[in-house]
């Protein structure tokens, strides 16, 4: 009979499917602290714990690879993802629970300053990243440079776990908890942490405890922490690219520093919002025309899950252009982007259209923003390459290349 974790009734429907909840790897850590401290200090062998999750769901998680010391304990959970397709999906979180000596624990003072925020009882349970945890090597993150990449509210869950056992059990010394992942550092390649300056493994996290299936909120979460590291590092104007096409185009033909860019992904609308709310000064964007013709429409979700009518805004722009009807319904006919281009340069209509896209592409960026910062596009198609820019592009270029502050 499988293992019943507790998630068995939380699902949502997407395109007609029914998709599973998972845990994320901070529950799996918290998890596998309570157990690993309450095999240490309660002496016996347990094979599952339970563990309230910040999102209000209980889950009872199975302990595995149980190994016990003198003075240690260590064991595992697998993170289950549910129907999200997770890179950490399958993978086991180790944590280990040691009893510390009062010389042992004065020489944590680093960790101790950091509990002090959230624990009132300070110096007793020190928790860290073992192998295959991240560590941070650049400011900006919400660890200091240094730390292990274990965010704050699973490391919230951790300690807690902590306190819980100890609290159980009378136990009033000092507990040390090691998180470590065996494959993080090979699973970390897949991530955004080699981005973020987060090297030797996976980061620990999940606000809620909880794996929503193909969740937006963590894609643009993921865009928030790099953004907000990039800020930290006093970059005021920001180099954008949605994809890996954007990106292939800023290395290859673009004089900016590549090493800058932010991917976005399909969320310009968001991206701008966070942009303005983190006091950045100007974003400038270099993408697919494939991405941004949906921009000139005022679409500011580009997956085509939320809308296309890239056609619709190609035939608009060419009548606004002078084109003819004929023209208008062959690019009603095309299915590709770069088939409307070849439609345009056959009715030399090309440079007048991307002059009308390029100037609503500008307006509604800045209504997006309210006109708060500086924004602009660079507009390429991979078969005809550079296809123009926006009124307020080079400013923008101008600012990231020299790295210029106000």
């Amino acid at each position: 009979m499988a293992h019943r974790t507790g998630l068995e009734d939380h699902y949502v429907i997407r395109n007609q499917k029914k998709l599973r909840f998972g845990y994320t790897t901070g529950s799996c850590a918290a998890a596998a602290a309570k157990g690993a401290a309450e095999i240490l200090l309660g002496g016996k062998k347990i094979s599952e714990v339970e563990l309230m999750t910040p999102k209000g769901i209980l889950l009872n998680l199975e302990l595995l690879d149980i190994r016990q010391e003198e003075n240690a304990v260590s064991c595992a959970v697998r993170k289950d993802a549910g129907d999200d397709p997770d890179t950490t999906d399958g993978i086991l979180v180790y944590a280990r629970a040691e009893k510390l000596s009062a010389s042992d624990a004065s020489e944590q003072t680093g960790m101790e300053a950091d509990q002090k925020e959230l624990t009132e009882n300070k110096d007793r349970f020190l928790i860290d990243g073992g192998a295959g945890v991240g560590r941070v090597t650049r400011p900006g993150l919400k660890q200091p440079v240094g730390e292990a990449a274990i965010n704050p509210v699973p490391k919230a869950m951790i300690l807690r776990s902590a306190e819980e056992a100890a609290d159980r059990f009378d136990y009033e010394g000092r507990l040390k908890i090691t998180i470590s992942v065996p494959k993080g550092e090979e699973i970390a390649k897949k991530t955004f942490n080699p981005r973020l300056g987060i090297v030797g493994g996976i980061s620990i996290l999940g606000t809620s405890g909880i794996v929503e299936p193909m969740s937006e909120k963590a894609l643009i979460d993921s865009i928030r922490v790099e953004m907000s590291q990039h800020i930290a590092m006093e970059e005021e104007y920001l180099l954008v690219t949605p994809g890996n096409y954007g990106a292939d185009f800023l290395r290859e033909h673009m004089e900016l520093p590549f090493e800058k860019n932010i991917k976005c992904s399909n969320y310009v609308g968001e991206t701008i919002d966070m942009a303005v709310d983190m006091g950045a000064k100007g974003i400038l964007f270099v993408a697919h025309i494939g991405k941004f013709i949906k921009v000139a429409a005022g679409i500011m979700n580009t997956h085509s899950h939320s809308a296309d009518g890239r056609m619709e805004v190609f035939c608009a722009a060419a009548v606004r252009a002078g084109g003819s009807l004929a023209c208008a319904q062959e690019l009603l006919q095309c299915n590709t982007t770069d088939e409307a281009l070849s439609v345009l340069k056959k009715y030399d209509l090309m440079e007048e259209v991307m002059k009308v896209i390029l100037e609503k592409i500008q307006f509604y960026l800045d209504h997006r923003s309210y006109h708060q910062i500086l924004l602009g596009a660079v507009i390429f198609s991979n078969e005809y390459g550079y296809l123009g820019q926006t009124a307020n592009a080079s400013e923008l270029i101008k600012k990231i290349a020299k790295g210029e502050k106000e």
